[in-house]
């Protein structure tokens, strides 16, 4: 029997996408129309690093639909039935693929990705997935729909408000009503994502925390193969006590499993909000937080946790990928980082301490264990060495941008090196 009849027999999308795979013989993945995952190809190890952010993190990177959205990919997989071929965005880690979107009753369900990689995609395997789309359309919709019976009434009305599946604030109380779910005067969205599939077994760890919380009933969640969602219910009265709730549960996460294992979370906490249509908003805040420190690799504690507070880590992916298109870099920083290299000294990562700390001395000699008097004088030779001006602020928040990426990019650091 061919493959295309077989996956027609299914009922099952996880094994629509192996059988996907296995005719194709390259990497597959199946997302909803939120671009969040609904499936891959467990047989085939070989996806990019979009793919691999894209199956940790339960979505693809926002920077990248962002980019499919500005080459008008997306408005195409609306508007045409046949599959799409995506150039490669190398910078990004993003191979060429192969996509086609995925209907049902008419309308878009999802789509099937298909990296391609080195070898295309031959024209009787477009006609392919251009037959079986449809069939994907429907196991799409029956996801939910049996998601939605497994997991009990309560638990699906978070979903639907999560994918914006409610017209109406009033039709969400009144189906909350109905199931007898609390609805929250204020709330925040967290989510905790493991960082890679074998930790899985910190999500264990996690839900026992949110069981034996004296702040239980404040904590609303839904887990997932790689997350644990969590809606958090903050008090009428106190502005950011969702927030407050959200940051005692993490240091209980942090104490329950040791600092060692705690870093194999990635932490993202939506803004607060007190209308529930912004219940998406705030979860897709708690994502965004989590792509970004997935894009960086931070430091323990170097990134902040709190969309509120995430400030320029927002924009680094964006400014990232424009840097490195148009092949550029810091003259400045170049010259600091060829001083450290020749002559064993530290000024950059001084640079970047002493902006974080906003040129406060004091505690920038403390941080770096240094005393007052060779920290003045490493400033010193940085006003020497480049054209760094410390009372323009313009000039220090675009260095301290660029520090950010060269720090937690390697492979932004690797260019300047090359430049050298």
């Amino acid at each position: 029997m061919e493959v295309k009849e077989l996956i027609f027999q299914v009922d099952d999308v996880h094994k629509a996408t192996e059988l996907i795979s296995s005719r194709l013989k390259k990497p597959v993945i199946i997302e909803n129309k939120n671009f969040e995952l609904i499936s891959y190809s467990s047989s085939f190890d070989e996806f990019d690093q979009t793919q691999q952010k894209t199956i940790l993190s339960k979505k693809c990177p926002i920077f990248i639909i962002d980019r499919l959205k500005k080459e008008g990919i997306v408005q195409r997989l609306e508007k045409r039935p046949d599959p799409i071929r995506v150039q490669p965005i190398e910078e990004l880690g993003f191979h060429q693929r192969i996509v086609i979107s995925a209907k049902h009753l008419g309308h878009t369900m999802g789509y099937v990705w298909v990296q391609e990689s080195d070898r295309l995609l031959k024209d009787d395997e477009l006609t392919f997935l251009e037959e079986i789309t449809p069939h994907i359309g429907k196991l799409i919709y029956d996801v939910y729909a049996k998601a939605n019976a497994k997991e009990g009434r309560k638990e699906e009305l978070i979903w639907k408000m999560l994918h914006h599946e409610y017209g109406s604030e009033s039709q969400i109380r009144h189906d909350a009503s109905l199931a007898k779910l609390p609805l929250p005067e204020r709330f925040s969205v967290a989510v905790f994502s493991i960082t890679t599939p074998k930790h899985k077994y910190m999500l264990d760890y996690l839900e026992k925390v949110i069981q034996q919380s004296p702040e239980r009933k404040q904590l609303q969640y839904l887990k997932t193969e790689f997350q644990i969602i969590i809606v958090v219910l903050g008090t009428t009265e106190e502005e950011f006590s969702s927030r407050e709730i959200a940051r005692r549960l993490t240091d209980d996460v942090k104490y329950e499993t040791g600092e060692k294992e705690f870093y194999h979370f990635l932490i993202g906490v939506g803004k607060e909000y007190t209308t529930l249509y912004n219940l998406r908003k705030s979860f897709l805040e708690a994502l965004e937080v989590i792509e970004t420190a997935n894009f960086i690799t931070p430091r323990p504690e170097s990134m902040p946790r709190e969309f509120a507070k995430l400030g320029i880590y927002r924009y680094l992916a964006a400014l990232y990928e424009k840097n490195s298109s148009e092949d550029y870099y810091s003259e400045d920083l170049l010259k600091l980082i060829q001083n450290d290299t020749e002559k064993q000294t530290n000024l950059l990562r001084t640079l970047e301490v002493y902006l974080a700390n906003n040129g406060k001395g004091k505690q920038t000699a403390t941080q770096l264990y240094i005393h007052p008097n060779t920290l003045n004088y490493r400033i010193k030779q940085i006003q020497e060495l480049t054209n760094i001006d410390f009372n323009d602020f313009n000039m220090k928040s675009y260095i301290y941008t660029e520090l950010l990426l060269l720090n937690n990019v390697e492979a932004y650091y690797q260019r300047y090196m090359e430049a050298l």
